[in-house]
């Protein structure tokens, strides 16, 4: 039976303008230009779409479900719920569903262009990692639980620090020449060892971080530490999970290039333009048409 606390927050559904206009904005602008190519004979394909779906409704399971009320009020597991949500699943999604048409508009715009570098795998990962685990320092923590704006603030940077993130690995835009699949597999296993770090941390420290869940978790007959053990086990199950589903595509991607490059470079290809042609999925452009 729910204790009336819990009853509370499971039925209390969050619409709070600082977070949903945005995602609004997005989904309108999305399908504006989807819609503009496809009249232009560019269509976005379907599968991309899809994915541009799944990051608007996983975004509203985190910021309009029970799961945001919950979070902010019972457990600090929840609110782990809510951040993978955020900073990790969503942000996959969606950078998965761009394409270079869809982005073409946005990246005319001259300060929009010079911001390109923070795609950049070496800037990209840093920004990542600092924004995690600053946001999880008790005093900002807690700031944006008390705090509308801050915490606004936080899921907007949760979502664009993870969206830099899975940039380079899924890389709509051409990123470096040396940042070819083997280099992703090695950018995947960075990232997950430093969310296993935090999530360790929360696991096993014996400290309690956050006792505004105090009042919660006594009403859910937790103890403090049972639930920050909780919230470390959300942040590495789900982690491990992405991981071993990227590092699975990333070695099968990684044997087609290499079957691919030996097949050019045994067709009489020059091996510097097969290598980058194949770095760059340009090198079925270079076999030559069927007889």
């Amino acid at each position: 039976m729910l204790t009336p606390l819990a009853h509370a927050a499971w039925t209390d559904w969050s619409l709070a303008p600082l977070q949903l206009a945005p995602i609004v904005a997005l989904a309108v602008a999305y399908e504006w230009r989807a819609r503009t190519l496809a009249r232009r004979g560019q269509p976005v394909p379907g599968w991309r779409h899809g994915l541009f779906w799944l990051s608007i409704v996983l975004l509203l399971v985190a910021l309009v479900t029970p799961i945001d009320a919950y979070g902010e009020e019972d457990l600090f597991a929840v609110h782990m719920v809510q951040h993978v949500l955020l900073g990790d699943l969503a942000p996959l999604a969606f950078v998965a569903s761009l394409t270079g048409p869809l982005l073409r508009p946005v990246l005319a715009l001259p300060v929009i262009g010079k911001l390109r570098v923070l795609a950049h795998p070496l800037v990209a990962l840093p920004i990542w990692a600092a924004n995690l685990y600053v946001w999880h320092l008790p005093y900002l923590y807690e700031a944006a639980l008390h705090h509308d704006s801050i915490h606004a603030l936080e899921h907007a940077l949760f979502f664009g620090c993870g969206a830099l993130m899975w940039a380079p690995v899924v890389e709509v835009l051409p990123g470096p020449a040396w940042f070819g699949t083997g280099a992703k597999l090695g950018y995947i296993v960075a990232v997950r060892l430093i969310t296993t770090v935090l999530g360790n941390v929360f696991l096993w420290s014996g400290k309690i971080f956050y006792p505004f869940y105090a009042e919660g978790e006594r009403a859910h007959g937790v103890t403090p530490l049972q639930d920050q053990g909780w919230a470390g086990t959300v942040m590495m199950l789900e982690g491990s999970f992405i991981t071993l589903a990227a590092l699975a595509w990333l070695f099968l991607k990684l044997a087609a290039e290499g079957e691919l490059k030996q097949e050019l470079i045994e067709r009489g290809i020059d091996p510097q333009v097969a290598k980058r042609a194949v770095r760059y999925g340009r090198g079925a452009e270079l076999r030559p048409p069927p007889a």
